[in-house]
């Protein structure tokens, strides 16, 4: 035992020097390589709970910073109840299989999920309440398993989540609970074919629970059907989505045509369902 170090040093001193070059080499390589990914993936964002939203929402899957999952909010948030919100993911020519959005800082994040059954996802409007100024992120998973994200910051006074919505003051809303009304437009694309677009607004208060004396009543899912009740679209809905909800979608011609006919379903968090034709 007593000759063990002095046969290892024998041995090191065998090795060219050239080999122990090599393996320098490579372990410089792979830790610069390590020190790129590592910058490539920082928040552009710079949010303080963006490591632990990752974790929440997108898992261990692998991710990137993309362009072209673009979301658009207004540089302020005149209106914390009702914020507009765009996600367009068009641009991505591979079969997407799931988005999801949220809002960094509010005290709820997830604002919606989404799902389609022929993997094209459509640009979804809508508006949100805001908690605070806050990072807004959209997140799409590619048929390789690929997480690409984008975002935008909003500006925002705050407030909109915690503020009680206008139908705890007005009775209206008991006797019109679930009316829906909805329009559809035909939209020319690049390509010289055609896309519907349908533009859908719900009676329903969307309360999120946070304010004192009022349980939380929203939309939990929405579904978008063809006759035979075979779900297209299907969302998963959460509390910031604003009171008394727009939806606006585009179904590309892979999916839709001007002859086609829809239901929409919707069911809240107290098993109420709402349907129409659209």
């Amino acid at each position: 035992m007593r000759t063990f170090p002095a046969i290892l040093v024998l041995l090191c001193l065998c090795v060219p020097m050239a080999a122990w070059s090599q393996v320098n080499d490579e372990l410089i390589t792979q830790a610069s390589h390590n020190d790129t990914e590592r910058a490539e993936q920082a928040d552009p964002l710079n949010s303080p709970v963006w490591h632990y939203l990752r974790a929440r929402f997108l898992g261990e899957s692998p991710y990137q910073f993309d362009d072209r999952v673009v979301v658009s909010v207004p540089p302020f948030a005149e209106d914390p109840t009702q914020v507009p919100l765009l996600v367009d993911v068009s641009s991505i020519d591979e079969p997407l299989l799931r988005l999801v959005v949220w809002a960094d800082l509010n005290p709820i994040q997830h604002i919606y999920s989404v799902e389609s059954a022929d993997r094209h996802l459509p640009r979804i409007a809508i508006r949100f309440k805001v908690q605070q100024a806050t990072p807004v992120r959209a997140a799409v998973l590619t048929e390789s398993g690929k997480w690409l994200v984008g975002g935008q910051y909003l500006e925002a006074a705050g407030g909109g989540c915690t503020a009680p919505s206008m139908a705890n003051a007005s009775p209206y809303w008991e006797s019109h609970l679930g009316e829906i009304e909805s329009r559809s437009f035909e939209r020319a694309m690049n390509s010289g074919r055609s896309s519907q677009r349908y533009k859908v607004k719900i009676i329903h208060p969307m309360d999120t629970g946070l304010v004192s004396g009022i349980p939380e009543f929203y939309i939990q899912q929405l579904e978008v059907r063809r006759p035979e009740q075979a779900a297209i679209l299907s969302m998963e809905l959460s509390q910031p989505v604003s009171e008394n909800p727009v939806f606006t979608f585009d179904m590309n011609s892979a999916s839709a045509t001007a002859q086609d006919r829809y239901t929409l379903w919707m069911r809240d968090n107290n098993g109420n369902v709402f349907e129409q034709a659209l």
